[in-house]
């Protein structure tokens, strides 16, 4: 009888100790009443009745979840491998246990699906120049679709883009012809703003008939300070006028005389 009775007091103290849980700042205690949702509890000392409530607990910090390396077919035709890190937290512990199997592996499978639906439908540049903008959308639609799940997606940060060597290589053939093309374009804007520049520059002298004269002058100082054997000199134009002028009135005094 009294071995009985032992028996009865520990199994009795062993209820009452279990029946007392300690949760954490960051925890909180999904409570089950004869299998049907009672309450979320915590953080602190709480009290489970043994046998007819069951407890779930559930961490609030923000999980970091490593997305594997998915292979996906860009929208030019690029095969690529692109790997991920999620981050994420529960909002909502009640909606995390029971909606959800293990929100932890139905986030992540659905994390790699969404990357792989989101980046196929851009061309491998935007891959590679618009990381900010992709991990924007791929957050938002996380977010949206965990949402019933009770989770909150905070963000997605897009790691590594692996390229096939052919690529990498037809992608450097690709930037140094745009290179060439921008400095073909460079070198044809320099041409045509510095005949723009000669048109006005004649312009100026033609309408000034003393700029002309000043213009010879430059140039024939310009010659002379060459270390040239043999020299020539332009001769203007309106000296030879000049010149043909005095000839002709000449030739017309001896014919009078």
């Amino acid at each position: 009888m009294e071995i009985f009775t032992t028996v009865i007091i520990v199994i009795v103290a062993g209820l009452l100790i279990s029946a007392f849980r300690v949760l954490r700042e960051y925890e909180r205690g999904v409570v089950f009443m004869l299998g049907r949702f009672y309450k979320v509890k915590g953080p602190g000392l709480i009290i489970i009745i043994p046998i007819i409530q069951q407890m779930v607990r559930v961490d609030l910090r923000t999980f970091v979840l490593d997305i594997p390396s998915q292979d996906l077919i860009t929208r030019d035709n690029v095969s690529v491998k692109v790997n991920a890190v999620l981050y994420f937290r529960v909002v909502d512990a009640e909606r995390a246990i029971i909606n959800v199997e293990n929100f932890m592996e139905a986030t992540g499978q659905l994390a790699q699906t969404t990357l792989r639906s989101v980046l196929g439908q851009h061309e491998l540049d935007e891959l590679l120049a618009e990381r900010d903008k992709l991990n924007a959308d791929i957050q938002e639609i996380l977010d949206q679709q965990t949402d019933q799940w009770g989770i909150k997606v905070s963000n997605v940060e897009i790691k590594h883009v692996d390229i096939d060597e052919s690529m990498i290589r037809a992608i450097a053939k690709q930037a140094e012809a745009e290179r060439e093309r921008r400095a073909k374009i460079i070198h044809a804007d320099g041409e045509q703003q510095a005949a723009e520049k000669l048109v006005q520059a004649a312009e100026a002298l033609s309408a000034q008939g003393e700029a002309i004269q000043l213009r010879y002058l430059q140039t024939l100082t310009e010659i002379a300070g060459e270390k040239s054997s043999t020299i020539v000199f332009p001769l203007p134009m309106n000296l030879i006028g000049s010149l043909q002028k005095i000839i002709e009135s000449g030739d017309g005094d001896g014919g009078k005389g």
